[in-house]
């Protein structure tokens, strides 16, 4: 009779689906993965994901989450000779997953829980902004449309292939708004 495998902790068995996930995602893209495959790659029948998570979106929003929150975090730990430099090495972390952006973008439209993890990223990096443009001294009257402007312009970097040059003069020319 063959032996039962050790239980193991729903966080636990949520985070390795995540991990196992995000790197299926980044290599072979999210259309490209099954659900059978993640489950493959995890060790696990296929239905056995729908216990930890709805659908293959969620799965793409925990995903999506625990990047967000590791770059967040490496964010609060460095430091940096200016703004610019601080915002482009977020953008930089940011791009890691910038693959996924695009399907991010073409599935707002179909998936509630990729709509809303698209509107917490907007808020973040609007609050994010807003943070890094007090401390520059920009004015009450031109905050809100500078921090949008930032937040597009990001996007915007991750979605489109461009040099660390173009990067850091977009973030240059992004400061000089103010």
């Amino acid at each position: 009779m063959p032996r039962n495998k050790r239980l193991q902790d729903r966080d636990e068995k949520c985070k390795e689906i995540i991990d196992a996930a995000q790197t299926l995602f980044l290599q072979a893209g999210y259309d490209a993965t099954a659900m059978s495959k993640l489950a493959q790659a995890v060790g696990i029948a296929p239905n056995t994901i729908y216990w930890y998570f709805k659908d293959k979106d969620e799965v793409l929003v925990a995903v999506l989450t625990a990047e967000l929150s590791s770059r967040m975090t490496l964010y609060m730990q460095q430091s940096f000779d200016s703004t610019s430099a601080r915002v482009l090495w977020f953008m930089q972390q940011l791009e890691q997953t910038g693959k996924l952006v695009s399907v991010v973008h073409a599935r707002l439209s179909v998936s509630p829980a990729i709509y809303a993890w698209h509107q917490r990223f907007h808020d973040l990096i609007d609050g994010l902004m807003r943070l890094e443009l007090q401390q520059l001294g920009v004015s009450t009257e031109r905050m809100d449309a500078l921090q949008h402007i930032w937040t597009f312009s990001m996007e915007g970097v991750l979605i489109h292939a461009l040099s660390d040059a173009q990067k850091a003069a977009i973030c240059d020319a992004l400061l000089h708004l103010r």
